[in-house]
């Protein structure tokens, strides 16, 4: 399902977390993270409907290996929710690290959507919180604002923007995933795991040569 795309005016660009820890000389960087920026700059041009998801947790964050005494980062706990990734500390707010790579150029974005901002819940998803309840209030602005095809581009590949794109075709909204526009950690073999969900859920790909612009 990849394809070439031309730019409708229900059609939304998600960037997801092009942020400081997640790009090299980060607290959690992502493996070549910031070479996507570059391409997102250019594709975002040719859209009128941007959106950035950014991560954002408190100090201290359920998340956080340093919150579970004994443990390292990408171990796995049992949490109210469930299974739960351990993670470096990463993404605090109004930290440097929180902030967007200093590159990224989208000036036209209309909503900066911040998620995992509760202390016992992380958050994946551009839509809904680990819990899977916990919603970003994110689908409700997209609906309202008419915007039903999702292009979605970002990091990681492997786990924010895979549950990103599984909640939004859940959710009733066409996407697309741009895949030079993505980088991902590949953890014990998440990426090929990630390319067989998404495929599973019907997403479409797509690379940033193939989006027109009308």
């Amino acid at each position: 399902m990849s394809g070439r795309y031309v730019i409708e005016p229900n059609d939304v660009l998600l960037v997801v977390d092009i942020q400081n820890d997640f790009c090299p000389g980060g607290a959690l960087p992502v493996p070549e993270g910031d070479a996507i920026v570059p391409i997102l700059n250019r594709v975002a041009q040719g859209f009128a409907n941007v959106v950035l998801a950014q991560d954002w947790h408190p100090r201290s964050h359920i998340s956080f290996a340093s919150a579970h005494p004994g443990c390292k980062p990408f171990q796995t706990v049992e949490v109210a929710y469930g299974s739960q990734t351990l993670w470096p500390d990463h993404c605090v707010q109004g930290r440097p690290g929180a902030d967007f790579h200093p590159a990224l150029e989208i000036p036209q974005t209309a909503l900066i959507l911040r998620k995992g901002l509760h202390q016992d819940i992380d958050s994946y998803s551009a839509f809904k919180e680990n819990d899977r309840k916990t919603a970003t209030g994110l689908a409700g602005y997209l609906r309202e604002r008419g915007l039903t095809r999702i292009f979605i581009a970002g990091l990681a590949y492997d786990f924010c923007v895979r549950y990103s794109a599984e909640d939004a075709k859940t959710g009733g909204f066409d996407v697309v995933i741009v895949e030079d526009a993505c980088r991902g950690l590949d953890i014990d073999g998440s990426m090929t795991r990630t390319k067989e969900a998404l495929f599973a859920f019907g997403c479409a790909n797509t690379i940033s040569e193939d989006i027109i612009v009308q």
